[in-house]
């Protein structure tokens, strides 16, 4: 894999400069769209990073911008990379692809998780579980390639560049036995083992806390390692997840992570919490006969 060239992170660069060019230029999107007989929505497309531009069209827009030479050659080879496929292409029809190519290009990133374990810290049997529990309407090879692409995603936290990641997980996560109780204490066991990574930081939001700052739900916060590429934030939902990139969305979310993490639990306590847990489980607590009051 060649993470840090992620063609997902080249599409969006390309695309901000070749707004920024248009803007400098003073022209409009709509006359852009008219010299190359296209639609005005497909430039905007090109512009946000949703869409996949041409060598061609590249060239043809930077003409129009008057940027010629060495700089558009620069970005007209950029246009050839974003177009490459990534190594989680052939997966494209059941995970998102999107997110998977951000998470490939960053540098560090930050996950807050009410529910369950984020792909990167799942084990296999975990994953399995989770997958075919959450999605009844998968088949046995759906779930087998998603399992196989969160397996893949793993890499990132182990190569020579490892990506620096902090994941505050809400005690819930913990204290539910997805996959059964094997599974659950096996999953919590690989949580320990990863957290001795120097590049993971794990932290538990435990019940007691009450109501926090992240009420409102799971997400994560992606950051790149150049300065050129602003964050990103990925709040997941069960048709695939919104992306927000607005400076004050970035702030909203970045302001609330740091409060969940200062009143979750320290790491090394957390840590030694997990470990407990494997051994005394939650769920051992209640028997499944027990009413609930």
């Amino acid at each position: 894999m060649s993470e840090r060239r992620s063609p997902t992170i080249r599409r969006r660069r390309l695309g901000a400069e070749l707004r920024r060019q248009r803007e400098a230029a003073g022209i409009t999107i709509e006359v852009v769209a008219e010299q190359l007989e296209c639609s005005a929505s497909k430039i905007s497309r090109i512009e946000t990073g949703h869409t996949t531009a041409t060598p061609r069209d590249v060239r043809d827009m930077l003409r129009i911008y008057g940027v010629v030479g060495a700089e558009s050659d620069e970005l007209v080879q950029i246009a050839r990379e974003a177009r490459q496929k990534g190594w989680w292409h052939p997966y494209s029809t059941v995970l998102v692809g999107a997110y998977v190519g951000l998470e490939a290009a960053a540098s560090s990133i930050r996950a807050y998780e009410q529910q369950v374990v984020p792909g990167l810290l799942e084990t296999e049997e975990y994953g399995g579980a989770m997958i075919r529990a959450a999605r009844p309407d998968f088949t046995a090879e759906q779930v087998e390639q998603r399992v196989r692409v969160r397996l893949g995603r793993q890499s990132l936290l182990t190569q020579d560049d490892p990506v620096d990641l902090w994941v505050v997980l809400d005690e819930a996560v913990l204290s539910r036995p997805v996959g059964g109780d094997a599974v659950m204490r096996g999953q919590l066991k690989r949580l320990v083992e990863v957290a001795e990574l120097p590049n993971v930081t794990l932290q538990v939001l435990p019940f007691e806390v009450g109501a926090h700052a992240g009420m409102d739900g799971t997400f994560t916060i992606l950051s790149f390692p150049e300065p050129s590429d602003p964050d990103v934030v990925y709040a997941e939902n069960a048709t695939g997840g919104l992306f927000l990139e607005k400076s004050d969305e970035l702030q909203k979310y970045s302001f609330i992570f740091d409060h969940i993490r200062a009143a979750a639990i320290r790491p090394e306590e957390s840590i030694a919490h997990i470990a407990k847990l494997a051994e005394e489980p939650l769920w051992k607590w209640r028997p499944r006969s027990s009413p609930w009051t």
